[in-house]
């Protein structure tokens, strides 16, 4: 059995396979990433069952693998690069050799997965921490339930600035109830819940619309979403919208919150 470990600047997701079989997957917190992918194997062990003894090797990635410059309780322990992560995961998940991968994290790297390898096309530094962050300092929490509790019951036209609200007719292609500038209207009465509901679609907007440059540069018509964001309900109805005007699918493939584990694990696996 192999773990992989994905290492993340807020949280961490460690997976256990065997022959190309998940057996388990877990997610932990933790304040540092020696603490993190310890305190991982070790609810493998106590919650799940699966003795560290019995692990063959782990595979580490993340901003926090960096860290980490010895063998994990004495367990053969082997970094891979975070980009090869996400490409190898992608592409398990997918079962699918040619893909376009938006990695929603703490940021959002786009990664291509051909018959020439795996390739970093770009990315944004908009992602989950930036909805965390403006939270933070808008509407004052930090706590991810509570943002997605208070954005369902927001009302986006309240903040943004509506196509509605600058003409009379659909523009293009674009209908009247779509954002024409996010934050731009913000009115005095705007509450926590709006505010909070305008942050996750400006973040989904921004990363919706660079899914669509990446994937028409590539001659693709859809982006497989992973990691974290995924999982982010109101994040996909963006999605889902910016798909219906542009014609690029979303794929939310199952397991996608523990993609870069796995991909660590079979990037180890076949080196």
């Amino acid at each position: 059995m192999i773990a992989g470990i994905d290492i993340g600047s807020t949280s961490t997701k460690v997976v256990l396979l065997d022959n190309g079989c998940i057996l388990c997957k877990m997610r932990v917190l933790a304040s540092d990433a020696v603490t993190a992918a310890a305190g991982a194997l070790g609810k493998l062990d106590t919650e799940k069952g699966y003795k560290i003894q019995s692990i063959d090797r782990i595979a580490i990635t993340g901003a926090g693998a960096s860290k980490i410059h010895q063998d994990i309780f004495d367990i053969p322990t082997v970094k891979i690069e975070e980009i090869m992560a996400i490409g190898h995961g992608g592409k398990f998940l997918s079962k699918r050799d040619d893909i376009i991968i938006a990695n929603i994290g703490t940021g959002t790297p786009f990664i291509e997965v051909n018959q020439n390898g795996i390739a970093h096309i770009g990315g944004t530094g908009v992602g989950g921490g930036t909805i965390v962050g403006l939270a933070k300092a808008l509407i004052k929490t930090s706590d991810f339930n509570t943002i997605m509790d208070l954005a369902s019951k927001g009302d986006l036209s309240r903040v943004d600035l509506m196509i509605k609200d600058i003409a009379d007719t659909d523009i293009s292609f674009l209908a009247k109830d779509m954002t024409a500038s996010n934050f731009a209207k913000m009115l005095e009465s705007a509450t926590r819940e709006d505010i909070a509901m305008a942050i996750i679609n400006m973040v989904y907007q921004v990363i919706g619309m660079l899914s669509v440059f990446v994937a028409q540069s590539r001659n693709k018509d859809s982006i497989i979403v992973t990691g974290n964001g995924n999982n982010n309900a109101i994040g996909r109805n963006v999605l889902g919208s910016i798909s219906e005007m542009y014609g690029i699918h979303f794929e939310f493939p199952e397991d996608a919150e523990f993609s870069t584990a796995i991909g660590a694990v079979l990037a180890a696996s076949s080196a």
